[in-house]
């Protein structure tokens, strides 16, 4: 017997535990077993051995030896959700890493290069370049590499002498590294527990502050896990949560997403667009965390809504949008055959080299240099913009709700790992700024503040075109090489194409110490994080268009707007709150958290400047950028959005 995902593996355990630990269990004995018997049963459920299999009562062994067969589990060993969900093969090397992982990563390492001069940062990018080396992360000063112990002496003999002695190991054992890094029976065990014990969703679950004794976040979940998860989600709570799709992958799959939010439904006014916020994960298929995250920050709203006047207040308001993975095909490879694939599956023009970097391969400033290099790059953007099924399919849905579905994109978080950083436009080049420049990185130390505060972490706030291609030296910066291309990335297309104000990258957990491959213990806290980072976006937006408490709300539709056509979404005919105190309190943090009375004066400056910002921001981009018009597709800009038959050739790209 042999199952085909981690997810049939839970539902089999959860089915197998439940009905044998019922009293109307399928195999229940005549003579209810007492709890001295059930007990060791359980314990052998992972323990069991020759001897002891054969004193167990009838049922405990058809038990046992359903879930050996399902596992493929030796009679003394443990279950483990494998890559590839066949049992793992025995180490040469005892208890550690399986075989078939010490052969494709066994001789692999992770260098983190300190970089100082403009000469060094020249050379690596150089060398990377020439070797295909595996970038994992960069910052102001240093630089992670993934490459084979064997590739070590070549790459330093193409590196200046300051860096040959300027790097440091920080995996030692990257295999076994990979291999701790999927779920174990760790996870499997809360399941097989007693009944009373297991945590399942209800319409009355508590508030996201319990969501650690969920089980679903206690580790990572696959596809086929995560994908039933999110239908479950949209069933039980059908007034603020539906379930739909962004698009279809490469491979045929569709790209789950949830919108939450809470529309008035009577109104007799035309509303204006409903302004919405996406966030998005998993473009990157071995940047784990941020597909959890993504799945955190959307559980804790759905779960935190009509009780936390916050979060109820942000439903209200704006329509959220969370996928979890843009790229499912390769999420789903990380799972079956390779934990550190970073692409997407598409085919290139070398059958061996699949995969196209979906971050790269969106229409604004695509780089057409770097579409010249290998198909093997880990960062190759494909030979046209939007030649990744995914990217293109995502573009046009937003262009499809922005054009014909009255919404109005304010706000874009695409969640990476990892470096802890918070970037803003623009990633292709410094030596363009945007326009609301000043805003961004308002709002950018804001959530790094938030994110300080809930967990002590320290998120560096940046432009998303440095990293280490910048340093200090004498209070002033210098540019550096650029290690891999910026251009193409949905930061950039989001925030000049479709004119959405407040665009980052977040950069999640950690800063090297396990890279792609950070502990099942680091879900929750990142998840915690990052949520005070959302909550505090939410709020700057709700000061920043004009929808605070002196506002008209849709709970009291009887005021006009003091702001025309920016406010309101569909005020009138809703009735008026009972309790105008109480209402209130909806303004900011329920929680016991305390506004500081900076925060206050930012958000009246806010208020005061924001129909000023709007303009200065359309005139900057008209200046700045002569738009470029294509057929079907009016606004500017000729990257706007890919044509659906994709027969488009781009020719030369515009230069700013």
């Amino acid at each position: 017997m042999r199952l085909t995902s981690c997810g049939d593996i839970l539902s089999v355990v959860l089915f197998i535990s439940l009905t044998l630990a019922s009293p109307f269990g399928l195999w229940r004995s005549s003579n209810p077993p007492t709890h001295d018997r059930t007990a060791p049963a359980r314990e052998k459920l992972f323990h069991s051995n020759t001897g002891t299999f054969a004193q167990q009562r009838p049922w405990t062994r058809l038990r046992d030896h359903i879930i050996q067969l399902t596992f493929g589990l030796p009679r003394a060993g443990h279950p483990t959700c494998h890559r590839d969900d066949r049992p793992a093969k025995s180490s040469p090397l005892g208890a550690g890493a399986p075989t078939d992982l010490l052969n494709r990563y066994g001789g692999d390492v992770v260098l983190r290069f300190n970089v100082t001069t403009t000469e060094e940062a020249e050379a690596l990018a150089d060398s990377i370049n020439v070797l295909l080396l595996d970038v994992w992360a960069f910052r102001d000063d240093w630089v992670d590499i993934r490459l084979a112990k064997d590739a070590v002496p070549s790459l330093l003999g193409l590196l200046p002498d300051s860096l040959q002695h300027a790097h440091t190991p920080l995996m030692h054992d990257l295999a076994q590294s990979i291999y701790e890094s999927y779920p174990s029976s760790a996870l499997l065990r809360p399941l097989i527990s007693s009944p009373s014990q297991q945590q399942g969703f209800s319409p009355a679950l508590r508030a996201s502050t319990q969501t650690a004794d969920n089980i679903f976040f206690q580790d990572y979940q696959p596809l086929p896990v995560i994908v039933p998860w999110m239908r479950l989600l949209a069933s039980l709570f059908p007034t603020h949560v539906r379930m739909f799709s962004v698009g279809i992958s490469y491979e045929g799959r569709d790209i789950p997403a949830l919108r939450l939010g809470v529309h008035p439904t009577n109104s007799q006014d035309p509303s204006e667009p409903r302004k919405t916020i996406v966030i998005s994960g998993g473009s990157h298929a071995r940047e784990w965390i941020s597909v959890s995250t993504v799945n955190y920050l959307a559980y804790s709203l759905i779960t935190s809504y009509g009780k936390s006047p916050t979060v109820t207040r942000l439903l209200e308001r704006f329509d959220w949008i969370f996928i979890p993975t843009l790229n499912p095909d390769g999420y789903l490879y990380t799972w079956e055959t390779d934990r550190l694939w970073r692409k997407n599956r598409q085919q290139t023009s070398l059958r061996f080299c699949r995969g196209i970097d979906l971050d790269r391969a969106w229409g604004f400033e695509w780089d057409e240099n770097a579409s010249k290099g290998n198909p093997c790059s880990e960062s190759y953007p494909g030979e046209y913009p939007f030649e990744a099924a995914e990217s293109r399919h995502f573009a046009q849905w937003v262009h499809n709700e922005t054009s014909t579905n009255n919404t109005e994109i304010v706000g874009f978080l695409d969640l990476h790992s990892y470096s802890q950083q918070v970037l803003y436009p623009y990633a292709y080049s410094c030596q363009s700024q945007p326009p609301s420049l000043e805003n961004l990185e308002e709002l950018a130390l804001g959530l790094a503040k938030a994110i300080r505060l809930s967990n002590g972490e320290h998120y560096g706030v940046t432009s998303a075109c440095e990293g280490t291609v910048t340093m200090a030296l004498g209070g002033k910066k210098m540019l550096h090489p650029r290690l891999e291309t910026g251009g193409g990335s949905a930061l950039d297309w989001f925030y000049h194409e479709m004119r959405v104000r407040y665009t980052y990258q977040l950069k999640l957990r950690d800063t090297g110490s396990y890279g792609f491959l950070l502990p099942k213990e680091n879900i929750i806290p990142t998840g915690e994080e990052a949520l005070e980072a959302i909550k505090y976006f939410g709020k700057f937006l709700l000061s920043d268009f004009g929808l605070t408490e002196d506002e008209p709300t849709m709970l009291r539709p009887l005021r006009k707007p003091k702001v025309d056509n920016e406010d309101v979404d569909g005020d009138e005919g809703h009735p008026p709150d009972d309790d105008d105190d109480d209402d209130t309190e909806l303004e900011f943090d329920d929680d016991g958290e305390e506004e500081e009375e900076e925060d206050d004066a930012n958000e009246e400056e806010a208020d005061n400047e924001g129909a000023e910002e709007e303009d200065d921001f359309e005139d900057a981009k008209g200046l700045k950028q002569k738009p470029l018009k294509v057929a079907g597709f009016g606004k500017p800009s000729g990257n706007r959005v890919p044509p659906a038959d994709m027969s488009w050739e781009l020719k030369r790209r515009r230069r700013s």
